[in-house]
């Protein structure tokens, strides 16, 4: 089911250009946005956090201009993190997509609190039914395949078909000699490079936890579409 759940319109007070809106800065406006209250162990909804988030679209902004004056998509966006960024660095235009109800539901209000113009896309990723490159950039924090093995590849497969420039997208590091032979050999991708390595702190949200906080090292990938312009190899 794909339902579009409408825009969030503001005035755009904080909608500065990506030059104005310093790391520091960008990194305190995620840290306020509200998280999940319930998180859905099924859905492995984890908050990503404003140090990652923030750092993963300031390098796509200030290292490849993929952001600002783009059209952005956040494929499983949870409370919308990820897509406020883009948003707070003059994305042209985001679309948040997500299949849990309640989680879009905040991340509108994370929108409506912050003035940015968003929409939001109720949708199971692989239902979108898109065709073609859609938008331009996609960055995402895709379920590491904990609950469902390969979840994490089965959203870079639709990300790599959509996106007409660039991928933005987190996997666990365990992961990255089989996530780069998947993206090249099996989605036709045309680069794929590991931009940093970072740390994402899981904290203890489920039952099954048993300890109060989990670091675990995950890669900044930025994926090239086969499709882009400019790729030469």
């Amino acid at each position: 089911m794909i339902q579009n759940l409408g825009r969030k319109n503001g005035s755009g007070s904080l909608n500065q250009s990506a030059e104005k809106m310093k790391l520091k800065q960008l990194e305190g406006l995620l840290g306020g946005l509200q998280q999940f209250p319930q998180p859905k162990v099924e859905l492995e909804q984890y908050p990503t956090g404003p140090h990652i988030a923030s750092r993963m679209l300031f390098t796509a902004e200030n290292s490849f201009g993929d952001v600002s004056d783009k059209v952005v998509a956040d494929f499983g966006c949870g409370c919308g993190t990820l897509g406020v960024a883009a948003a707070l660095l003059s994305a042209a235009h985001v679309l948040s997509i997500d299949i849990d109800p309640e989680s879009l539901e905040i991340a509108s209000v994370n929108a409506e609190e912050l003035e940015l113009d968003m929409d939001f896309i109720q949708s199971n990723v692989l239902d979108l039914g898109w065709r073609g490159p859609i938008v331009d950039t996609v960055i995402m924090n895709p379920p590491f395949g904990t609950r469902k093995k390969g979840a994490d590849l089965d959203f870079l497969s639709v990300a790599l078909k959509v996106a007409s420039e660039a991928v933005y997208s987190l996997h666990k590091t365990s992961t990255r000699d089989h996530v780069k032979r998947t993206a090249l050999r099996d989605f036709n991708a045309s680069s794929a490079e590991v931009i940093c390595e970072l740390r994402f702190d899981v904290p203890k949200m489920y039952k099954f936890h048993k300890k109060k906080e989990v670091d675990i090292a995950v890669d900044l990938w930025r994926f090239v579409p086969a499709s882009h312009p400019s790729s030469s190899t």
